[in-house]
């Protein structure tokens, strides 16, 4: 059966105008599963006129109420986060056990941003001058909003709008057109917490509702994930119409893996990072870095025979270790990408492209690539190919290794696996990159610290929550008071000087 899948304005759902809209299909299956609007720009200038008379009321709100209602949310979300997962699961095609820790990694910035009275704590100074005191306030901007990638539908939306609420600001969420319906469950259920109408909506939409968000001069901000290309056009867009912008892009993160490392600790490691979520991460691992032919040998050696057991099916497999793609065009681009690694020279070592599963004939299923040989000159060096593929690119030194890293277009993230201290400081202190991991794969920050790249990883001055967020959602004020004391000293026409 094909749902109707709605738009969330005003604190309920509302269908949308009848005009364009867009399929919504089960990756395991290949089927059609439901329909979601396709906005038109007066319909996201009306959803946008709704957050703005909210506003005011949302701003007055002390932040301990906006933290109370946080937290009614968040013990919402520990009720019910299975729910919140399968909807994941169903639409986007990752394991179940993927989908709930997708769920807990967005809890813990809600979990955060109940703190907020204590992050928007400012600064006062006494006597900057004679009987004349300054202090700092953070105030909320207005009106916000996120634009949100396939592969993260609950995580990348739970690391924007918490902080983004509890600073006072009201949101837009515009979440992929491909696994929309999880964004309609986070609505509904903060609502039930005692969220005010109109403080947080959900418009679905492709180009034309972003353009309009990006244009509409009642938005103050926008948050971005995606391609690298899309954040470029989305920071330069914001930018030229006024507004903040964090715009995080792709990523291409290298994992060098030095002689002295415990190999057995790196395969598993990259046997997660590089094929968990069949490799739709922006943090993903795809380039493995082996320092010296001995290292790469061994590291090659026991990754073939894991590459070729992954366990795959549906996501609702509870043994399955690895999904579907998301859409059948997303799989015919990484199978693109595996033709042009061979044909560009690449030792194919495991090759996916022939997988099938019984039963499941039409779903979006490839098998996970690994390709040996690899040099930076490649394309499959080069470019975010987004699915399950490992390239190996042998590497003569540490030295070389970290050129290469920091060499590369791309700085998100990256990790190094060695026993040797020495070396594990000087690669996290010098490499260029955003977030960088020591003996750790996926180096994603906790909620408290803040998660972002470098180079064309990120375009714009903040990171993704934690700290960084309140900054980014909030805009300084400061005051400096003097009361008269009856004491008049007449008109001064030079700079003010405190003294």
């Amino acid at each position: 059966m094909v749902k109707a899948i709605d738009h969330y304005v005003n604190g309920r759902r509302v269908a949308g105008n009848g005009g364009r809209e867009a399929p919504v299909f089960d990756p395991a299956t290949g089927e059609r599963t439901g329909t979601v609007p396709l906005a038109s720009t007066a319909e996201v200038a009306g959803v946008v006129a709704a957050a703005k008379a909210a506003f005011p009321g949302w701003a007055a709100t002390t932040p301990l109420r906006r933290a109370r209602i946080l937290n009614r949310f968040l013990r919402i979300l520990e009720e019910r986060a299975g729910e919140l997962a399968a909807a994941i699961t169903a639409e986007h095609g990752k394991v179940l056990s993927d989908a709930l820790g997708e769920v807990q990694r967005g809890m813990e910035v809600v979990e955060f941003a109940t703190g907020i009275p204590q992050l928007l704590k400012g600064e006062v100074t006494e006597n900057v001058g004679t009987r004349v005191d300054s202090h700092s306030m953070r105030q909320p901007l207005g009106v916000v909003a996120g634009i949100t990638p396939f592969n993260f539908p609950a995580m990348v939306p739970m690391w924007m709008f918490p902080v983004a609420l509890a600073c006072g600001n009201c949101f837009v969420l515009k979440p992929s057109e491909r696994d929309p319906s999880a964004s309609l469950l986070i609505a509904d259920w903060l609502t039930e917490a005692g969220l005010p109408a109109g403080v947080f909506n959900v418009v679905h939409g492709d180009k034309e509702a972003v353009d309009a968000l990006l244009i509409d001069p009642d938005v103050q901000a926008i948050s971005f994930v995606g391609s690298t290309p899309i954040a470029r056009y989305i920071y330069a867009t914001a930018a030229a119409h006024g507004k903040r912008a964090q715009a995080l892009g792709g990523a291409k993160n290298h994992m060098i893996v030095m002689p002295d490392a415990d190999l057995d600790q790196a395969v598993d490691a990259l046997m997660g990072a590089a094929y968990g979520s069949a490799g739709e991460r922006c943090m993903a691992i795809s380039v493995a870095v082996p320092v010296g032919e001995e290292t790469a040998d061994a590291l090659v050696a026991k990754l073939e025979p894991r590459v070729r057991a992954l366990k795959i099916g549906p996501g609702t497999d509870p043994e399955a270790e690895m999904g579907p793609l998301v859409t059948r065009q997303h799989l015919d681009r990484v199978r693109g990408y595996v033709d042009a690694g061979v044909a560009e020279g690449a030792e194919l070592v495991v090759d996916g492209r022939g997988f099938k599963m019984q039963g499941y004939e039409d779903g979006y299923f490839i098998g996970g690539t690994l390709f040996d040989r690899v040099t930076t000159d490649m394309k499959i060096y080069r470019e975010e190919i987004f699915g399950p593929v490992l390239s190996v690119a042998r590497a003569d030194s540490f030295e070389t290794a970290a050129r290469w890293i920091n060499e590369h277009e791309f700085g998100n993230g990256t990790a190094i696996f060695t026993r040797d201290g020495d070396a594990a400081r000087e690669f996290a202190h010098q490499i260029q990159v955003g977030m960088v991991g020591v003996n750790v794969p996926i180096p994603v920050p906790m909620a408290f610290h803040s998660f972002g790249g470098w180079k064309a990883s990120l375009f714009g001055d903040h990171h993704m929550h934690g700290p960084e967020g309140v900054r980014f959602y909030t805009r300084l004020k400061t005051i400096t008071s003097r009361w008269p004391t009856g004491i008049r000293a007449g008109a001064d026409f030079v700079m003010p000087t405190m003294k």
